[in-house]
């Protein structure tokens, strides 16, 4: 169809009126695509949930022509780029964007996507604006946008396809290849001159002590009453029983932390790293402590060691327990696997080898979980920086 659009200029306009058959054709042609836009089925955070809400009932963006959207991109030709897009999902996204079909249209929905948003800095994975990967037409800032604003969007974009002609076959934005830079850095100086600025003023004040500006009075603020707060109970057992109960399954377990017996926070134990696996056996295996079900398992970087933070619960009694394991900070930092005694361990000691190069032996599937394989290094080290992937925080 695009092709047969593109050769009827030259054919019609020698004839007398052919002009205005062209412009006839332009304005049918370009109302019909901008009432009707079918979106690819594609989110990836929060955004998404404030599109869910802009297609729903409430909204329902059927009445601007946005009427299908549709999971596959042979049948789509917008792609509504909402939530944050990291390294990972950006060569999959460009082959979305490719196997659309022209004319076809890109929103970028909230600040994650427009410009990197919250994870600009310090950030190993998320890409710096989505116009780096695919180009552009509609930016929507916001975090996230409401549905009334994706809304504003959508008939911004059908401005920009309105004005489109078959004579000149509008090009799509080039994509931006210059190296990101510090924005802080910058805004940062911007308000020293705004300093610079207020000095002066109050030097003015000094000169002339009887002007006089404009006072913003602050109404009061309205006194709230106190709300009577009743302590919860507990459920399973009290933190002293659970030392006891410990200390007598492995007395080489040292406790880290323990607070008061009305406290929610669990009880923290200190594990050597050769005690470790029995002593997680031993949690899982008593019947009284009963800690069936694992929370957490990650890792903390102290420059000077790996700590393993491993976060119990018993789904019977409802006590928990945190267990804290050191383990050398080198090349060679490893740990014993407990993914035999808890399921959800296979994927939570996966992320911390993928993040840490934490390895944990006896692993049935040790590899990346996040990041692609030929990722540099392990991303939450203390030590790691890569100057192509991230920005440092200038503050």
């Amino acid at each position: 169809m695009g092709v047969i659009l593109e050769k009827l200029p030259p054919l019609l306009e020698p004839l007398p009126g052919g002009w205005r058959m062209v412009d006839a054709i332009d304005v049918v042609v370009n109302w019909t695509r901008a009432n009707s836009l079918w979106p690819l089925v594609y989110g990836t955070s929060c955004c998404a949930i404030e599109m869910m809400a802009t297609g729903a009932a409430h909204n329902d963006w059927s009445r601007f022509g946005v009427e299908v959207a549709r999971a596959s991109p042979r049948q789509a030709d917008l792609i509504i780029l909402a939530g944050t897009l990291v390294e990972k999902l950006a060569p999959r996204l460009a082959t979305l964007y490719e196997q659309m079909p022209a004319p076809k249209y890109v929103i970028a929905m909230g600040a994650c996507t427009v410009s990197g948003g919250a994870y600009f800095y310090d950030s190993y994975s998320v890409v710096k604006g989505a116009d780096r990967i695919v180009p552009v037409d509609v930016y929507i800032p916001g975090c996230p946008p409401r549905p009334e604003t994706l809304l504003h969007g959508i008939l911004k974009l059908q401005e920009v396809i309105r004005r489109e002609s078959i004579r000149h076959p509008r090009e799509p934005r080039p994509l931006i290849t210059v190296p990101f830079e510090d924005v802080f850095s910058a805004t940062m100086k911007a308000w020293a001159e705004k300093e610079k600025a207020r000095e002066a003023r109050a030097q003015f004040k000094l000169a002339n002590p009887d002007f006089k500006g404009y006072a913003h009075k602050r109404s009061a603020k309205p006194a709230q009453p106190a709300l009577a707060h009743a302590p919860r109970t507990l459920p399973g057992l009290a933190q002293q029983q659970i030392v006891v109960r410990v200390k007598a399954l492995c007395p080489a377990a040292q406790v880290f932390s323990q607070a008061s017996a009305t406290a929610e926070e669990p009880v923290e134990f200190i594990i050597a790293p050769a005690d470790y696996l029995a002593f997680i056996r031993a949690l899982h295996d008593d019947a009284e402590l009963a800690l069936d079900f694992l929370i957490e398992l990650t890792a903390i970087d102290w420059k000077d060691r790996f700590e393993v933070v491993v976060h119990l619960l018993s789904t019977r009694l409802g006590h928990k327990v945190f267990v804290r394991c050191a383990i050398p900070r080198d090349a060679g930092a490893e740990l014993a696997t407990i993914s035999h005694l808890y399921r959800s361990a296979d994927w939570h000691e996966r992320e911390v080898f993928d993040l840490f190069g934490i390895r944990f032996a006896g692993h049935p599937d040790l590899r990346r979980l996040f990041l692609e394989d030929d990722f540099p290094g392990h991303p939450l080290r203390k030590d790691f920086f890569d100057p192509t992937r991230v920005v440092r925080r200038p503050y």
